[in-house]
């Protein structure tokens, strides 16, 4: 049953609820879909999980690098929980509805986890920066209280831009069909059944993605524009090799999540489509959090050290 809008006017309703469209244009695919969605949901949080466990347990692993690493494992699974759960149950009770209230806090959630992921990836950067390019200042520069004061920024700084965007967003007035044709509360499928003039509410999603996205990716590549160079005047292949290999990892997931945020958010109106936007969001919501550990521990030999050293203390336990 759709939720029910009442008229405040000649052309405006006050929505009370939205439908999720979903996946739902092929009722056969719903359990497949359920399944692979649950088991990719099961594997961020597991992986993301055994991240965390790990750079808490193991001494070897009390460095900078990996307290960011532990800090942006427990970001990805906030972030995917936003979204995730709510597709899950969509797909298995075919009930579809969110309250206006709801999809408000649920694409708050999602853009404040977003943010901070933007953030805290260019702290990951700078970390990487220093330890390049400033080895023996490295300790001194990125102490445990820096570290901290950069997670505690990372999260804090993206609560009130969002809380704001949000705000102006579900303050517009909403007319016509209630439905997002959307896996889950964004910004592009709302703005499309709201009414009256948006071009000002565009210009401001198109200024917060420069500035909270787009301004951190700018970040990053000085960082590793930087970091290339250092690396391309060491003599030794080795050392090139060692210290390229401190990187690659958070490179790959930079990749991964910007390439797709910035396509999904900066594209120009005209070359939005709900089939297309629903696979970007997905990929930067579930693809890469599902990778992040898989990348950071395949490619990372500490983590491996660590995780065979859990492995076979947990072996002896038994």
């Amino acid at each position: 049953m759709k939720y029910e809008q009442i008229m405040t006017g000649s052309n405006f309703t006050n929505v009370m609820g939205y439908i999720l469209l979903g996946f739902s244009e092929d009722p056969n695919l719903q359990a497949l879909l359920f399944g692979i969605f649950l088991i990719l949901y099961v594997s961020i949080l597991l992986g993301n999980g055994f991240i965390i466990v790990i750079t808490k347990t193991d001494s070897t692993l009390q460095t900078p690098m990996y307290f960011f690493l532990g800090n942006f494992s427990f970001l990805e699974i906030c972030y995917t929980s936003v979204t995730l759960p709510k597709m899950l149950t969509d797909l298995c009770t075919k009930n579809r509805n969110i309250s206006f209230m709801e999809c408000a806090i649920q694409l708050c959630f999602f853009l404040i986890f977003g943010v901070t992921e933007c953030f805290l990836l260019t702290a990951m950067a700078y970390d990487r920066y220093v330890a390049v390019c400033k080895p023996l200042y490295y300790p001194l520069i990125m102490n445990h209280k820096v570290c901290v004061c950069l997670v505690i920024a990372s999260w804090i700084g993206a609560i009130p831009g969002q809380i704001g965007q949000t705000y102006q967003i579900f303050s517009l007035p909403f007319c016509g069909s209630n439905e997002l044709n959307h896996a889950f509360c964004d910004i592009t499928p709302i703005l499309e059944v709201a009414c009256g003039d948006i071009s000002m509410n565009e210009f401001a999603i198109y200024a917060a993605t420069v500035v909270f996205a787009v301004v951190p990716f700018l970040l990053i590549l000085t960082s590793y524009i930087r970091i290339i160079t250092s690396i391309l005047k060491l003599q030794s292949a080795k050392g090139r090799h060692k210290a390229f290999s401190t990187c690659s990892s958070h490179l790959i997931i930079v990749s991964l999540f910007f390439g797709s945020g910035i396509i999904m958010y900066l594209r120009p109106k005209s070359s939005h489509f709900a089939g297309t936007d629903k696979v970007l969001s997905l990929f930067y919501n579930m693809v890469t959090p599902m990778f992040n550990p898989l990348i950071y521990t395949l490619r990372n030999k500490d983590v491996i050290i660590a995780m065979k050293k859990m492995l076979s203390t947990n072996l002896v336990k038994q």
